[in-house]
């Protein structure tokens, strides 16, 4: 998909990902030891945004490898239990449980 411009995706959200990168970096940095408080929503929001680039660098893995359809999807439905098991078990929440049902 690439926006009205011809940028692709990434290339358009790059400039807004990395300026939240940096206020996370000047935030850490000014106001040490104060959690950001995020919302569910929020929480929810983060998680989308690393699994559209965590599938995007495994799209890219997968087409350097010339992997077959099956192993991909293997690897995918692997990657999904693994982040839900890991934000489970540090957070308590389950990620299938953030679009209610």
């Amino acid at each position: 998909m690439n926006t009205e411009n011809g940028q692709t995706l990434g290339a358009w959200l790059a400039p807004t990902l990395e300026q939240i990168e940096d206020t996370l970096w000047s935030y850490e940095l000014y106001v040490p030891n104060t959690p950001p408080q995020y919302s569910d929503d929020s929480f929810r929001a983060i998680l989308k945004l690393f699994m559209s680039a965590m599938m995007d660098k495994i799209w890219q893995l997968q087409e350097g490898e010339e992997m077959d359809i099956e192993d991909r999807v293997k690897m995918v439905e692997k990657c999904g239990k693994d982040l839900r098991s890991l934000v489970k078990v540090y957070t308590n929440i389950d990620t299938e449980n953030l679009y209610g049902e």
